[in-house]
């Protein structure tokens, strides 16, 4: 079966009642995981983007926790896991705001994570790599969060 375009699906969705919506979003959230997700956060936690952003923080602290230290292995295995669920989050919110707190929130948390990841080069290259994403999303905001994030940015990278 060949995918349609957005605006196909988009004609054809104007035609549906509203029970027939609510069908096809069920039906659609019945396929994939990141489907209910995502459809979770549309209905529950747009509208309050703060306690969405809170919630990821602490689910993200958990992960961190649970980390098994034994090798470098596991380690980047379990970073690489938790941050592909922060982005999946972040797409969610389409916010660059909430990509920034919770990018910068994961670096932090790698940074004082234990073992150092100062020790392992492809650690490094992770945090980095997402420190520029941070530097680019903060570009894209107001000028007065620009300025507040510069210096959250600031103190992370301090030590460095």
């Amino acid at each position: 079966m060949k995918a349609l375009t957005l605006k196909q699906l988009k004609d054809e969705l104007a035609h549906k009642s509203p029970n027939e919506l609510k069908e096809l979003c069920l039906q659609l959230s019945r396929f994939k995981k990141d489907n209910k997700e995502l459809l979770a956060y549309l209905l529950f936690e747009s509208h309050n983007e703060e306690s969405y952003i809170e919630s990821v923080k602490n689910q993200m602290e958990v992960q961190f926790a649970e980390i098994k230290t034994k090798n470098y292995f596991f380690i980047r295995k379990a970073i690489r896991k938790i941050l592909t669920q922060t982005k999946k989050y972040i797409r969610y919110s389409k916010k660059k705001e909430t990509e920034v707190v919770l990018l910068l929130h994961f670096c932090r948390n790698l940074k004082e994570m234990k073992p150092s990841m100062q020790q392992s080069q492809r650690l490094e290259n992770v945090f980095f790599s997402q420190i520029k994403m941070v530097t680019k999303a903060i570009e894209k905001l107001h000028e007065d969060l620009q300025y507040d994030y510069h210096i959250e940015l600031e103190k992370l990278l301090e030590n460095e």
